[in-house]
């Protein structure tokens, strides 16, 4: 409600209004005055209107001929208030409209106000909603953040074990290497040894074959000699073999060390281009990853023994 705006102001503004010739309406009034709230002038006006017809009523006996002949009394009076009913409905119809044009407009302003409550309770609502969106971003950026620097930390640790697979893969090659060349040593050697023994083998037959007829005692010895022999040969023969097939086994197992630890490598390398997609799987890398530490850890220790290092470490 606007301040200073009397019943009085509303009521001379009006009477302004009308004796310029024009209805008084409410926005007429504001503009007379120059101020004033909707709703206020609307009250005063109603009662300039309640007012009326006993003000022109007053107005009718201040201007009443006391010396003037009764019928012209009567036409005038008759006169005067045909011209009053007709200024009175003028005026009915008049506020009726303006009513109904301010009745519209307080609907208006309900329905504005409305419209503006609802859209502050929305505007209320998207803003708790980014708020909370806001809050749950920062935790998953600092969860993110978190784990980033977890699988950095497993990637430096799984880049340092293969590295170490590196540098182990290059001690098995240089062993099975060193195995190969000793394996081949002793085959020459055994090879050597045969051809020996086989000339050996030979000789002796050759002798008694010639000496057959000289003693059968003798062709005796000769014989359990070449019994003998063979038998030392089909041992040599045995040992050669078993030893071939123990460097044979331990070469596999060699061979399979390598390709273990390349595929730690190759895991490793695969790991790291996966760095780049931590989203939704960035828990399940972290469960294989360790895993495959797991994995690794048990594999490195059913590897080789001790005893079959120091074997190979030793030559024998």
């Amino acid at each position: 409600m606007a301040r200073g705006i009397t019943e009085s102001d509303v009521h001379t503004a009006a009477d302004a209004i009308v004796a310029a010739g024009e209805r008084p309406t409410v926005e007429r009034i504001r503009a007379h005055l120059g101020t004033g709230s909707p709703n206020t002038v609307t009250r005063w006006l109603e009662s300039w209107w309640q007012g009326l017809g006993r003000r022109l009523n007053m107005h009718q006996t201040q201007l009443a001929v006391p010396d003037a002949p009764e019928a012209v009394a009567r036409a005038a009076g008759q006169w005067w208030a045909i011209a009053l009913e007709a200024a009175k409905s003028s005026l009915e119809a008049g506020l009726s409209v303006e009513r109904a044009a301010l009745q519209a407009d307080r609907d208006a302003l309900l329905k504005a106000r409305e419209a503006l409550d609802a859209e502050a309770v929305r505007v209320r609502s998207d803003c708790e909603t980014a708020l909370a969106a806001r809050r749950l971003a920062e935790a998953q950026s600092t969860e993110l953040a978190r784990l980033v620097t977890r699988l950095e930390a497993q990637v430096k640790e799984l880049l340092g074990q293969r590295d170490a697979a590196g540098t182990r893969e290059a001690e098995v090659e240089a062993s099975r290497q060193a195995l190969e060349h000793r394996f081949q040593s002793f085959q020459v050697s055994v090879d050597s040894e045969r051809q020996e023994l086989l000339q050996h083998i030979r000789a002796v037959e050759e002798r008694a074959n010639a000496e057959i007829d000289r003693t059968r005692l003798e062709m005796k010895d000769l014989k359990a000699q070449l019994k003998d022999l063979r038998q030392i040969h089909a041992a040599a023969e045995k040992a050669a073999r078993k030893l071939l097939d123990q460097a044979k086994a331990e070469s596999k197992e060699v061979q399979r060390e390598l390709e273990l630890q390349r595929s730690r490598a190759v895991t490793a390398e695969s790991r790291l281009g996966q760095l780049q997609e931590v989203s939704d799987a960035v828990e399940a890398a972290i469960r294989r990853a360790e895993t495959s530490r797991g994995q690794s850890r048990g594999r490195g220790e059913g590897g080789l023994t001790p005893k079959k290092r120091s074997k190979i470490a030793s030559g024998k």
